[in-house]
Parts: C-alpha cells; structure tokens; sequence
C-alpha cells in the first residue's frame, strides 16, 4: 500500500531537501500541495509532477487522497495547522523546530495523543549517513568516555540589510520564527546532540541582539547565544552562535578520554578522527534530498515495519533546551512572548 502526502506550504525547503523525498521514498507518493499564492503552487506541481494543487490549508487536511500530511510553513504556523491535522485524525510531519516554544511543542504533542495518532518531526539529520557515522563512533567507544562537547558557529552576514530590518527574512522574525537565526539552526544542532548523547540536562545560556547599536536593539531577535549544559552520562558541554559577522565557523568537537571526533553539522567535510596512534578522515555522503532517509522511515513505521527516531516527544525536548537558553533574553517563553517585543531583550546587567 502506498502512503499518500499533502503539502501544506511547498515553498523553497520543498524544492530540493523534502519534496522530491515524499515521492521517492519506497511505498510514498505525493498528491497535492499548497501554497497561498495560486500561480507558485500550481508551478510546483507541474515540475514535481503532483496531480493537484490548491491554496487552501483544509483542502490538503481533508483530502481522502492524503494520509499525512507536512507542514512545511515557518515556525509561526506550526501549531495551528497541527492542531487541524490532529483534528482530523491524521499523521503529521512537521517542520522544525516543531514550534515556537515547548508550550506551543506541548500543545501539539497532546494533540496528537489524544488523536492516536503520530506526530513526525523534520530533524532529518537523525537518519543521515553521516551522523549515524558519528554514532557509531561514539557507541564503539573510538575516543573513549566523553569529556566535553562544543558547537561553535559564525556567519549569515547580511551588511545590504537597513538597520532595524531582520537581515535574514522570517528566519528574524519573531513571530513566524519564535527567535533568531540560533532557532533555526541551534534547533537542528540541540536535536542531533540529543540524538547522539542523550537529553541535555542543567542547560543554562545568555542572548543578546550585538550587531546593532545599542539604542537599537529593543525588539529585535538575538544575534548572539553562548550557553552550556550537562550531557546525560555527565560530559560537559558548551555552544557558542554568532550572527552578522563577517567571519564563519562550524565545528562540533567532542572529546574523549582516548581521542576526540570533529565535525561540520552543516557542511560535508569528512569527519575527523583524532587518537593517540592516528588521526582517522571518514568521509560521509548526503543524499540528494536530505529529508528522505527520514522520511523513508516514517514511511515505514506507518506500515508496521520501522521506527522513525524524530518524534514530537524528541522534538519537545529540543524546544525545552532553546527556551531555556533564551528565557532571560525575551523575559520568559511560555507565554505569546512574540507579541510582546517591547520587553525584549529582556534584562542585561
């Protein structure tokens, strides 16, 4: 039997990493997508060869042709369509984050439950070659019991941007991204390290917007994060994000009592193997559509014969951590903390 996709939201992320995925994974097929602006979806189709198009949300929801359907909207949307998706007693794949915050994560995932029915969420990278590599080089215990972990990125500079504008699109919009661009990337980052170590525990962090002036800075999204935490099995661990500067930097580094393992979380070089007798590159490949992996394995799951490992439960968890980095610098996310942009950031002596 063949798993049926909607579409809610085909713009650029559906292009190339996830679109292509829901009709080429094995027993997937992709029969209609959605775009508020009638033209751009009706292009979509065409190209991707998908049967139908519309511009309304409920379309895809109820469609008896649709299974499960994706939400591939900014963060800002999420919960809404879920929620309507779970009223109409269907699977769900959700871009991440999941949400805006864990309420919003919460909210969802008791949806769903109370629905019986399973809510995926898009951390592609938890099924991807190279950091099931990673894995495996932890579990076979290549640089020994784990000491410290550490993300360090820099870039996404954007200098043509007006003061006060958000340089990155919606990615700064708080609102439709619930943070900065440390939301839409940290997300991913906080997801693998769950995947890998375990649940982050004692996580403690500090935001603050340092690219504009200071008089500016009212109501504008963090652009720098630097924070630390605890890994399940007691390592330590630290993250560091600048934004809007002209330099760049990726690099994930875990270090052991036997050696260390170093890694791009968003690029491809090889990862680095560093021991005592050797120093080890292993070179991993991405798919073409980096979602599929993933998506293969809820297609999967939704047969009875797999387990997808990015649940709304795993998702939730993630979302905790980034609240927790950034509470003190919007004063506080469990409430609509977008619509309140006055009080942000929040105290900084």
């Amino acid at each position: 039997m063949t798993l049926r996709w909607g579409i809610i939201g085909c713009g650029d992320v559906c292009e190339v990493k996830s679109g292509p995925a829901l009709y080429k994974a094995r027993g997937s097929s992709l029969s209609i997508v959605m775009r508020r602006n009638g033209e751009r979806a009706e292009d979509f189709a065409r190209r991707h060869g998908v049967p139908r198009f519309t511009t309304r949300a409920e379309e895809v929801i109820t469609h008896p042709e649709v299974d499960i359907v994706y939400v591939a909207t900014p963060p800002g949307e999420h919960e809404a369509y879920a929620l309507r998706v779970a009223e109409a007693g269907k699977p769900c794949y959700v871009e991440k984050p999941m949400a805006r915050s864990a309420a919003e994560c919460r909210r969802m995932r008791e949806a769903f439950s109370r629905a019986g029915v399973p809510l995926f969420v898009a951390y592609y990278r938890r099924a991807l070659p190279r950091f099931l590599e990673v894995r495996r080089v932890l579990l076979a215990g290549a640089i020994g019991e784990l000491l410290t972990v550490s993300h360090v990125y820099q870039g996404r500079k954007n200098p043509q941007a007006p003061p006060g504008a958000a340089p990155a699109g919606w990615r700064e919009d708080v609102p439709q991204a619930g943070g900065g661009l440390f939301m839409d990337l940290a997300s991913h980052v906080v997801d693998i390290l769950d995947f890998l170590l375990g649940p982050l525990l004692d996580v403690r962090g500090h935001a603050a917007r340092l690219s504009v002036p200071l008089h500016a800075r009212r109501g504008l999204a963090e652009d720098t994060v630097v924070a630390s935490f605890r890994t399940t099995h007691g390592a330590l661990g630290t993250l560091r994000y600048q934004f809007h500067t002209s330099g760049s930097a990726d690099r994930l580094e875990l270090v052991g009592t036997r050696g260390s393992l170093s890694l791009s979380v968003f690029g491809q070089e090889p990862l680095e193997l560093v021991t005592a007798d050797a120093r080890e590159q292993i070179t991993t490949e991405h798919p073409a559509h980096v979602h599929q992996p993933l998506v293969q394995t809820i297609v999967d799951e939704l047969a009875g014969s797999g387990h997808c490992p990015s649940t709304a439960e795993s998702a939730e968890r993630a979302s905790r951590v980034l609240d927790d980095i950034l509470a003190a610098y919007y004063g506080g996310r469990d409430d609509a903390f977008w619509q309140r942009a006055a009080t942000w950031p929040g105290p900084t002596r």
